[in-house]
C-alpha cells in the first residue's frame, strides 16, 4: 500500500472516529429528551387524573350542599388547574417535538458512519487492488527479463534467429 494511500485511509480513520463520537452523543441526547419527555407526559396525565378525582370530590359536595363562595372557589381552581394541564400538554408536545428531531440528528449521523465506513472499505480495496497489480506487474516483468536472459544462453534460439 503506498504511503498517500495509507494516509487517506489514516484521514478517513480520524474522520470515523469523529462521526462515531458525534453519534454516541446523539445517542446520549435522545436518551436524555426521551426521559425528559416521557416525565412531561407523565406529569400531564397525573394532572388530568387530579382534575378527574377534583372534580368527582366537588361533585359530591355540591350534591350535599354549595354556597356561591364555594362554587366560585371550585370554579376559578378549576380554571387556574386547566390552564396548567393545558400548559403542560404543551410542555409534553414540545418535549416529544425534540425527541423527534434528535432522532432524526441520530439517523443523520448513523447514514453519515456507515457512509464513511464503506468508503474506507472501497478505498482500502482499490487500495489492495493497486498493490496486486504492481506486484503482478513486478513478477511479469522478471518473469520476462528471466526469459530473455535463458534465451541469450540457448544456442537452438540464437540459430532460429
Amino acid at each position: 500500500m503506498s504511503a498517500a494511500a495509507s494516509s487517506n485511509l489514516q484521514t478517513l480513520g480520524v474522520l470515523l472516529e469523529r462521526a462515531e463520537a458525534q453519534r454516541d452523543e446523539a445517542q446520549r441526547q435522545l436518551l436524555d429528551v426521551q426521559q425528559r419527555a416521557a416525565a412531561a407526559r407523565n406529569q400531564h396525565a397525573q394532572l388530568n387524573q387530579y382534575r378527574g378525582d377534583y372534580q368527582q370530590r366537588w361533585s359530591q359536595q355540591f350534591a350535599r350542599q354549595a354556597t356561591m363562595d364555594i362554587v366560585g372557589c371550585y370554579k376559578s381552581f378549576g380554571d387556574r388547574l386547566d390552564q396548567a394541564i393545558d400548559s403542560q400538554g404543551h410542555v409534553a408536545q414540545h418535549a416529544e417535538q425534540r425527541v423527534e428531531r434528535a432522532r432524526e440528528n441520530l439517523r443523520e449521523l448513523e447514514m453519515r458512519v456507515a457512509a464513511i465506513r464503506k468508503l474506507i472499505e472501497r478505498r482500502s480495496l482499490e487500495a489492495q487492488r493497486k498493490a496486486q497489480r504492481q506486484e503482478q506487474k513486478a513478477v511479469d516483468e522478471q518473469a520476462a527479463r528471466a526469459a530473455l536472459a535463458g534465451f541469450g544462453n540457448n544456442p537452438f534460439v540464437r540459430l532460429s534467429a
